[in-house]
């Protein structure tokens, strides 16, 4: 069995769904190609709960990093509205710290399902013959790596001192480390965001995916996969732009 640029592809075989977890750091081809039409609801899910419950894990170390993206967020927002009160700014942390621990839980798989609809539309305009089942699929284990990137900054979170910390991206194993938030435009960091490892990898195997499961080459793939990236720092570059 060979994809469309003549790589040759392990044929399918069965396996169960923890080596699938496993091989899709190593041999992801396969996992998509064994896996292109058996659903995406069960990679989801797991993904969903390991990542929330690693959040879970370590949101009292992690309480500095938010109070300062809070800060910053109301700062913006007292922009907008000179007027609010200090009660108001009390009552929004109260909210957004009980929201924040089961907002993963949501944010997660509606994150996957958008970047599986997002792979399905772009791949189309290459001539892409994946279904919206399938690509659904790729994005669900591509954000297995997402676990991975869970618990590299569970490990910072937990080793690191946190308290001179003023955002996310200081935990970031890419360029947005590099970048003060306090200092930086917000429409620049939104871009340097995805530049991290987790990212680019998970970005990687979405083209991987295509290429399998719509049988287009693999160059194509990856232009579409770059596209999809792109896409993804379209609502935080958006939203700092009308800042």
């Amino acid at each position: 069995m060979s994809d469309a640029d003549g790589l040759v592809v392990p044929p399918p075989k069965k396996a169960s769904l923890w080596e699938d977890f496993i091989d899709i750091f190593y041999a992801p081809s396969a996992v998509f190609a064994r896996r292109a039409t058996s659903g995406f609801g069960v990679p989801l899910l797991i993904v969903t709960v390991l990542v929330g419950l690693i959040f879970l894990a370590t949101s009292s170390a992690m309480q500095p990093i938010m109070d300062a993206e809070f800060m910053r967020g109301i700062a913006a927002a007292q922009k907008a509205n000179p007027n609010m009160t200090e009660a108001q700014i009390q009552t929004a942390k109260s909210i957004g710290e009980k929201f924040a621990k089961i907002a993963v839980f949501i944010f997660v798989p509606i994150s996957i399902f958008l970047t599986g609809l997002a792979l399905w539309v772009v791949g189309k305009f290459f001539g892409a013959k994946q279904t919206l089942g399938a690509a659904l699929m790729v994005a669900a284990y591509a954000n297995v790596v997402k676990v991975l990137g869970a618990i590299a900054g569970a490990i910072q979170v937990l080793l690191l001192d946190t308290s001179s910390m003023n955002g996310v991206l200081r935990l970031s194993l890419g360029v947005g480390r590099f970048f003060d938030p306090d200092a930086t435009s917000p429409a620049l960091l939104a871009i340097v965001g995805r530049l991290d490892v987790f990212t680019i990898w998970l970005t990687i195997l979405l083209g991987i995916g295509l290429s399998v499961t719509g049988k287009i080459s693999r160059s194509n793939a990856m232009v579409a996969a770059a596209i999809v990236w792109f896409l993804g720092a379209l609502p935080a570059l958006l939203g700092a732009l009308r800042q």
